[in-house]
């Protein structure tokens, strides 16, 4: 039902579980760093309805400061969470679980930008479904294109999703 090897893009037919099992990760992200967080949210194509997606579910969690967040790191390895450091996002403490990959974790401080693009993509591709089945159809060219090549199909996305992210932010002005 999820999981991914790495380098690889394979995209699922929109799946409603994807939902239960964020819920039931956020539940365990909770129990482990309730105290440090602000909120939890479930971003990425596996939250958007109807939208093919890698089986991967992505969530997003909120923090004060990007520093004491550090103890969050612990709490996460113990259940499960490898910690890949910032992953070429500055001031992001990224996570990875599961064999084959099923989760990923970002923990972002609240004013970022990665926080704020995440929860603004999501949330303008479910208001705007004509949107959401362009992007669809571009990702399935796309991992058609790159079906060993992660990295360039995230960057072949990469034009698309800051146009979205630009119409979403005037739309909000």
């Amino acid at each position: 039902m999820i999981g991914l090897e790495p380098g690889i893009v394979r995209l699922s037919p929109y799946n409603p579980e994807w939902v239960k099992l964020f819920n039931a990760e956020k539940a365990r992200l909770t129990r482990a760093i309730n105290g440090f967080v602000l909120d939890i949210q479930h971003v990425g194509s596996t939250a958007i309805p109807g939208m093919p997606a890698k089986p991967i579910i992505d969530i997003a969690v909120v923090v004060e400061d990007f520093d004491r967040a550090r103890v969050c790191i612990s709490p996460l390895q113990l259940i499960g969470y490898k910690y890949r450091g910032e992953n070429g996002i500055p001031r992001r403490h990224y996570f990875e679980k599961g064999d084959p990959r099923s989760f990923h974790v970002h923990i972002n401080e609240i004013n970022s930008r990665n926080w704020e693009d995440q929860v603004l993509f999501r949330d303008y591709l479910i208001a705007h479904p004509e949107i959401a089945g362009e992007y669809a159809v571009l990702k399935a060219s796309l991992a058609a294109r790159y079906p060993n090549d992660r990295d360039a199909y995230l960057e072949a996305k990469a034009p698309f999703i800051q146009q979205a992210l630009q119409a979403a932010r005037q739309e909000r002005e």
